[in-house]
C-alpha cells in the first residue's frame, strides 16, 4: 500500500480504479514547404476548433451551467485574436509547419498573459494554452478529449478547462491532480458534481498507476494506493457512512429551519445563471440570496440590452415560483473583465475599479440594468444589493439613481413590484461604519471571500498564500459580529451570501451572532438546516 497526500475541495469518500490521464505525445507535421498550403491548414483547423467549442459550451451549458461554459465562450473569442493570429503567420510565413506555428505562437502568447501582474489575465493563459493545443492536436490528427468507458478516479498532472467541462460525469468518482488549487477549474466543478477530489496530490504519475485500486479520502486529504484489507474495510465503512448521512439529510427536506430554542434562520442560495435555479429547486433552498449578473456580460463583445437581461432576470424570478431573489448588480472588474467595456489594465485591480464603482460612473451600464431588475420584480419578489460598498454617500447615490428609475417606469406605465436595497459589505470600510450604512438600506449580504480577503491583505487567488489564508481569523468574526450587530440596531436584517456561510464549523457561531439568512451553494442546504435544527442556540 502506499498513501499520500493533497489538499481536498470537496469532502467525501470514492473508492474505485485509477484512470490515469496524460496528454498524448504528438509527432508535429513537417511543413509542405508552401506557406499559402500551410496557411490554409491552420484556418481550416482553427474553423474546426470553433465547431468544437461551440458545440462544447451547449453541452456545458445544458449540463454544468452558465458560469463553466463561459470558460468555452472566451476559448472561442481567443481564435479571433490578432495577436495570436498575427503570430501564427509570420512562423507560416518563415517556413514552420502550420502545427508548429500554432503552438509556438500559443505558447508565446499564454507566457506573455501569465507574467502578467493581473491574476484575470494570468488566468486566460490557460485559456490561451488550451485554445492553441486544441488547434495543434486538429492538425496533428486527433480529435481531443479523455475517453472514459468505465466509473474511475482520475489521476492527472493538471486539467485544462476544455478538458474539464467535457469528462463523462457519471464515470467520475473523484479527482486527483498534482497541480491546481482550491478556485481552480476542477476543483469548481468537483464541487458542482458533489465528488471528494484531491489538488496539489503528493504522488508521481507513473503508468504502473493505471488500473490500480484507489482511495480518495476528501475529509482529511490522504489517498490510498493498492490499499492494504485494513485500510479498505475501513475506507469502505466511512464512504457508506458518508452516503448514510447524505440520505438522512432528506428528512431535513421541505422542513422549517428554526433551532431547537426557536431560532428561525432563511437558507437560501447562490446562483450564478438562470440555468443555476433547478439546483435550487433540487437542493430545497428557500430561494436565491445571490444571483450573480455577471453571467449576462462576460464571453460576448457588446452590453447586453435592458431587454436581454431582463428577459435573464425575469426567467429565474418565475423558475423561483415565488422564492425571494438577490440580485447582485454587475461586479466586473478585478478577476472578471470583458474586453468590450474597454476598462484599462490596473497595477491592483482587486482594489481598482470594479463593481459599484464602474456602475456610479457608468450610467451606459448601470441605467439598463437597474430598469431590468425593477420591470422583473413585477414577477414575483425581488431584492437588489450593489458590491464594494466603502461609503454612505455612494449609497444615497445608488438610492437618488433608483429613485429616478422607478419615476421613469411609473411614467412609461410599466408594472414593477417592491424591490428592497441591500448592500454587500465585503471591504473593512463597510463593515467598520456599518452602523451608518444600516440606516441607508434594508439589508446588509456579506460578501465574506472579499471581507477576509482585505481583512487579511492577502490575495485569495494566489495558491502561494494559501496557508496564510485563514477565513476563521480573529479579526474576520469581530467584523463579522459588528456587522449584524449594527443592522439589527438599524432594524434590518443580515444574511452571509460568501464562501463561510457554507462552512458547517461556523454555522452555530453565526446563528449566536444573529444573522437571519445564509446563502450557499444548493447541494450545501440541507447539511446546514440539520446543523441549525439540531442546535440548541
Amino acid at each position: 500500500m502506499y498513501e499520500g497526500t493533497g489538499k481536498p475541495v470537496f469532502a467525501g469518500v470514492a473508492i474505485g480504479p485509477v484512470q490515469l490521464y496524460r496528454p498524448a505525445q504528438r509527432q508535429l507535421p513537417a511543413s509542405s514547404g508552401d506557406p499559402a498550403a500551410e496557411q490554409a491548414l491552420f484556418d481550416a483547423a482553427r474553423e474546426t476548433a470553433r465547431t468544437q467549442l461551440s458545440e462544447l459550451y451547449e453541452k456545458t451549458l445544458q449540463e454544468i451551467g452558465e458560469e463553466q461554459a463561459m470558460i468555452l465562450d472566451v476559448q472561442i473569442m481567443m481564435l479571433d485574436d490578432e495577436d495570436f493570429l498575427t503570430g501564427v503567420r509570420e512562423r507560416i510565413a518563415a517556413g514552420d509547419s502550420a502545427a508548429r506555428a500554432a503552438r509556438d505562437a500559443g505558447e508565446e502568447f499564454s507566457a506573455a498573459f501569465a507574467a502578467l501582474d493581473d491574476p484575470y489575465m494570468q488566468a486566460r493563459a490557460v485559456d490561451i494554452r488550451d485554445m492553441a493545443e486544441r488547434v495543434v492536436t486538429i492538425l496533428c490528427g486527433g480529435d481531443g478529449g479523455i475517453r472514459i468507458t468505465r466509473p474511475c478516479i482520475l489521476v492527472a498532472e493538471d486539467l485544462t478547462p476544455s478538458e474539464t467541462v467535457q469528462l463523462p460525469r457519471e464515470k467520475i468518482l473523484a479527482f486527483v491532480t498534482r497541480q491546481g488549487s482550491a478556485n481552480s477549474h476542477i476543483a469548481v466543478l468537483a464541487r458542482i458534481l458533489n465528488i471528494p477530489s484531491l489538488v496539489q496530490a503528493s504522488l508521481e504519475l507513473d503508468g504502473a498507476l493505471d488500473g490500480k485500486t484507489m482511495i480518495v479520502d476528501g475529509f482529511t486529504g490522504r489517498y490510498y494506493i493498492d490499499p492494504d484489507e485494513a485500510t479498505l474495510a475501513a475506507m469502505t465503512a466511512r464512504r457508506d457512512e458518508a452516503a448514510q448521512a447524505r440520505q438522512q439529510l432528506e428528512a431535513y427536506r421541505g422542513v422549517p429551519t428554526v433551532s431547537r430554542s426557536g431560532r428561525r434562520i432563511q437558507l437560501l442560495a447562490n446562483i450564478g445563471s438562470p440555468e443555476d435555479v433547478p439546483a435550487v429547486l433540487e437542493g430545497d433552498a428557500e430561494g436565491v440570496g445571490l444571483l450573480r449578473s455577471e453571467f449576462m456580460y462576460l464571453g460576448r463583445d457588446a452590453l447586453p440590452t435592458e431587454e436581454e437581461l431582463f428577459e435573464g432576470y425575469r426567467r429565474v424570478v418565475e423558475q423561483l415560483g415565488g422564492r425571494p431573489l438577490v440580485i447582485r448588480t454587475l461586479d466586473i472588474g478585478a478577476d472578471k473583465q470583458a474586453d468590450y467595456l474597454g476598462l484599462d489594465k490596473e497595477e491592483n485591480p482587486a482594489l481598482g475599479y470594479r463593481g459599484i464603482r464602474i456602475c456610479l460612473t457608468r450610467e451606459d451600464i448601470f441605467r439598463p440594468q437597474m430598469r431590468a431588475i425593477y420591470r422583473a420584480s413585477a414577477f414575483g419578489p425581488v431584492s437588489v444589493m450593489f458590491p464594494m460598498i466603502i461609503s454612505v454617500q455612494e449609497v444615497r447615490r445608488i438610492k437618488a439613481f433608483c429613485a429616478r428609475i422607478q419615476e421613469e417606469l411609473a411614467a412609461e406605465g410599466v408594472p414593477v413590484g417592491q424591490v428592497e436595497l441591500g448592500i454587500m459589505i465585503e471591504t473593512p470600510a463597510a463593515a467598520v461604519i456599518s452602523a451608518d450604512l444600516a440606516k441607508e438600506v434594508q439589508f446588509f449580504s456579506v460578501g465574506t471571500n472579499d471581507l477576509t480577503q482585505y481583512t487579511l491583505a492577502i490575495d485569495r487567488q494566489n495558491a502561494r498564500l494559501d496557508e496564510f489564508y485563514d477565513p476563521h481569523h480573529p479579526a474576520v468574526l469581530a467584523l463579522l459580529r459588528t456587522i449584524v450587530e449594527n443592522a439589527h440596531a438599524a432594524g434590518i436584517w443580515a444574511g452571509i451570501c460568501g464562501e463561510l456561510g457554507a462552512d458547517p464549523t461556523l454555522t452555530e457561531t453565526f446563528l449566536q451572532m444573529g444573522y437571519d439568512e445564509l446563502s450557499v451553494s444548493p447541494g450545501r442546504v440541507l447539511e446546514l438546516r440539520k446543523i441549525i435544527c439540531e442546535s440548541e442556540v
